[in-house]
């Protein structure tokens, strides 16, 4: 990557570290359900006052978050047909490769945080207390859909489906961000975690496409 795109890179990668360190360790306490302790409390307990809890937008944005998923599996389909008709892995589209890599990332840091608990949800979800630490609907629509926009201008431009596609893309991604703020199912702090470490992958992301078009181009 260009030297600005790898500072940039690495300072997005300290920042979200940093920021999830802080959920974890600043102004820790037990304000969480079944006296679970939750970082940044008085931030966290402020905004979940003053917004509640929603769960008809906590299902819609269930819902909306598997219109994301299929755009997943329109890129794996794309992959696959390459794949079979130049008969090569190394001979389908680097751009669609590297896609692939970074669902893979996604999925990674999915499953950790997952495993690491920073925070429980403010409420429980059919009883369970459930991790919420970064908004996972949040990150995955986020990433999904941003990803979506970068690669099509890349790689399908001036196809119909693409630029339809697209709309979806930039209505998901708002839809789902504001459906889980609304919410109240997660704490702030969740939310903004998912947001930060979502830009910083993008933002990557970004960076290796802009890598691939130079070597293309040459």
């Amino acid at each position: 990557m260009k030297k600005k795109n790898l500072l940039i890179s690495c300072l997005l990668i300290i920042t979200s570290i940093v920021f999830t360190l802080i959920v974890k360790n600043v102004d820790v306490n037990s304000i969480g359900p079944n006296g679970s302790s939750v970082g940044l409390s008085g931030i966290n307990n402020f905004f979940h006052n003053l917004i509640g809890v929603n769960m008809f937008f906590y299902k819609l944005t269930d819902i909306l978050g598997y219109i994301a998923i299929i755009m997943v599996v329109v890129y794996g389909i794309v992959g696959c047909i390459q794949l079979v008709n130049r008969k090569s892995l190394l001979k389908v589209d680097k751009e669609i490769l590297l896609l692939g890599g970074f669902y893979a990332c996604v999925l990674i840091i999915y499953v950790f945080f997952e495993k690491v608990i920073i925070n429980y949800r403010p409420t429980l979800i059919d009883g369970v207390l459930e991790a919420s630490y970064p908004s996972s609907h949040t990150m995955l629509s986020l990433c999904i859909c941003g990803s979506t926009l970068l690669i099509n201008n890349v790689l399908f431009k001036r196809i119909k489906f693409y630029i339809y596609e697209n709309k979806v893309a930039k209505v998901l991604m708002i839809s789902i961000l504001f459906g889980r703020i609304i919410s109240g199912v997660h704490w702030f702090t969740d939310i903004l975690g998912g947001v930060i470490i979502s830009i910083t992958l993008l933002y990557i992301f970004k960076s290796l496409l802009e890598e691939l078009k130079k070597d293309n181009a040459h």
